[in-house]
């Protein structure tokens, strides 16, 4: 099983620090961890610091995978320029570091990402065409069709109105469970983190103030130190827990 590890990482644009001193647990294969924080908090930089887009000081340790290529990445800039259709624009992503000649396998992982995030409808129109919502959706599927044991996602949900923001991460729990992937993604809506990951991390300035199970992380407290807000979290009529916001502090 893959499992992703970060031991004491930092990562800086020229001389400005950014991100410092992060050290994790090892997450597994099957979790869904929610990465949480403010605006420039720092997650989108951790996410390239994973990837080795930046350098830093400490270690990113993936362990239990045998892929050449074993993770993928959904940035959160989905602007598309080029003259693609989806279907195109999805198969590219397919073929990345893989045989010019396209497989029959290759249709049908193109074909499955689409039904899995239901734009099949979409696969003969122009990416330029598309809402920021419909490229965000199609931005996922050239993710998900690499097959990654490690996922990860930059406000995935940002640009997406509320039936689909729930369909999406519906989909990406259930594709934990099924191909016990690891997936990562970064929310802004702690009730979506609440009612969807396992786990979350919360960063603020640039350093992990918070990692563990979802439920023992996001606290009244928490909330008030790095978002400023009173609020409290109940459990709704099935149990679940529910974040009730009163007010920005």
């Amino acid at each position: 099983m893959v499992t992703l590890q970060l031991t004491h990482v930092s990562a800086r644009y020229g001389r400005t620090p950014i991100i410092q001193d992060i050290t994790t647990p090892a997450f597994q294969g099957g979790q869904m961890v929610a990465l949480l924080g403010p605006n420039a908090a720092g997650k989108s930089t951790l996410f390239r610091r994973i990837l080795g887009l930046l350098k830093g000081d400490g270690e990113v340790t993936i362990s239990g995978t045998s892929a050449e290529r074993p993770v993928a990445y959904m940035p959160q800039d989905t602007g598309a320029r080029a003259v693609l259709t989806v279907y195109e624009s999805v198969l590219l992503a397919r073929m990345q570091g893989r045989s010019l000649k396209v497989q029959n396998e290759d249709l049908a992982q193109v074909d499955r990402a689409l039904d899995e995030l239901n734009i099949a409808v979409l696969g003969e129109r122009d990416i330029g065409d598309l809402s920021g919502g419909q490229r965000q959706l199609v931005s996922s599927a050239q993710a998900l069709v690499q097959e990654p044991e490690i996922l990860m996602l930059d406000e995935p949900t940002s640009a997406l109105d509320l039936n689909r923001q729930i369909s999406l991460l519906g989909v990406l729990r259930r594709l934990a469970n099924e191909r016990q992937m690891l997936i990562l993604v970064a929310l802004h809506d702690l009730g979506h983190a609440l009612r969807f990951s396992d786990a979350a991390m919360v960063l603020e300035h640039g350093r992990l103030i918070a990692c563990g199970p979802t439920e023992d992380v996001i606290t009244p407290s928490l909330l008030q130190s790095v978002y400023r807000v009173n609020a409290r979290i109940e459990p709704c009529s099935k149990g679940s827990p529910q974040l009730i916001v009163e007010e920005a502090i």
